[in-house]
């Protein structure tokens, strides 16, 4: 914003209210939640600053005031879906733990499908993301390796979720804005990609064809990337 001091500043560190004045119009989490709603009804480019005051009845300017740049708001927004990860009591098997904690972050993926474009480093250090990396370390606890280790294995198992389901959003995007139907479409990509492998310019996919023709098991493959890399650190 125009006349701010252009130094870093984290949006947690600053007081949600001081102990002067009137009493704010709006919470950061009304604020958080108009945002998350815009998001998840028409994708993360409609979220403005103007759209996000239009949907709390309140003035551009004045919501500057409380969300000083469009990143913080971000932060919000990340911090308010962080906020709806189950945290249990961690069974003591880190192996079964993992497993469901991707799970629920691939469930909250497909809830708020603008997600997988914010999962990112910058936006972990909200109250609420703080308190599922914690709750990731405890489910750990069995497993005997450094922090260090441990970190990297979250962030892998992050990593695995967060592609595959961008890969599904971005699949199902695609078949909403076609012209025809998501089965004609694979079966015409299906018979141009059969008669390619058919024409022996390609010996190791027909080979690979000929081992397994399909059709693919998207759950599976997802379980089966989830279980390698927690299998490579075990």
């Amino acid at each position: 914003m125009a006349g701010r001091a252009a130094v870093p500043e984290v949006i947690w560190s600053r007081p949600e209210r001081t102990g002067r004045g009137p009493r704010p119009a709006f919470t950061r989490a009304d604020i958080a939640a108009a945002a998350v709603r815009i998001a998840d009804a028409e994708g993360l480019d409609a979220v403005s600053m103007r759209r996000v005051a239009g949907e709390l009845g309140c003035g551009t300017m004045s919501l500057y005031n409380y969300v000083p740049r469009k990143e913080d708001l971000y932060e919000l927004m990340m911090d308010a879906v962080s906020g709806e990860h189950e945290l249990w009591e961690p069974s003591g098997d880190w192996h079964a733990d993992l497993v469901r904690v991707a799970h629920q972050t691939r469930a909250l993926m497909h809830r708020h499908t603008w997600l997988p474009r914010l999962m990112s480093p910058v936006y972990g250090f909200s109250p609420n993301a703080l308190r599922y990396l914690e709750h990731c370390l405890a489910c750990l606890d069995p497993y005997d390796a450094p922090y260090g280790t441990k970190m990297e294995l979250v962030a892998m198992v992050n990593g695995v979720v967060t592609t595959y389901v961008a890969n599904e959003i971005a699949t199902a995007e695609r078949t909403r804005t076609l012209p025809w139907s998501e089965e004609q479409e694979n079966a015409t990509r299906l018979a141009y990609l059969g008669r390619q492998v058919a024409s022996g310019a390609y010996p190791r996919l027909a080979a690979s064809f000929a081992e397994d023709a399909g059709p693919i098991d998207l759950e599976a493959v997802f379980e089966r990337a989830l279980t390698r890399v927690l299998d490579g650190f075990a």
